[in-house]
């Protein structure tokens, strides 16, 4: 993957919360950016288009990210997808449960872009 060219999918049930990721992503380069408003929306996503790397929350209603995370990872077609868990659950107990879904990483909110920057290139560098 090379910056800029990777389609994101940024998934939160807050429409203001979307914007915020959405205006870090462009303010780091990336542009080609896709919204989804809980983990149903996000699926239905991705069966449409070619996803490169999600972005959830995790407290969302019909579908939570981690339920979101643990459907893209038994699905052979999504199962490589990176995925970034953004979130206000800062317990390490949310943490570990999180990484046993096995996101790629993990943000508590409120963060800065540097923040989401710095968690999307450690996650490139494993690809």
């Amino acid at each position: 993957m090379e910056d800029g060219k990777i389609k994101f999918l940024v998934v939160d049930d807050s429409p203001t919360m979307r914007r915020i990721v959405i205006n870090a992503l462009k303010n780091i380069g990336y542009t080609d950016i896709v919204e989804a408003e809980d983990g149903k929306d996000a699926l239905a996503k991705l069966y449409a288009e070619k996803i490169d790397f999600i972005i959830t929350d995790w407290n969302m209603p019909n579908m939570t990210g981690l339920e979101l995370t643990k459907a893209v990872r038994s699905n052979p077609d999504f199962a490589n997808i990176p995925i970034l868990m953004v979130t206000t659950r800062g317990m390490k107990e949310d943490v570990l449960e999180a990484l046993q879904a096995r996101v790629n990483n993990y943000i508590v909110k409120p963060f800065t872009p540097q923040v989401l920057k710095e968690k999307i290139e450690q996650i490139l560098k494993t690809l």
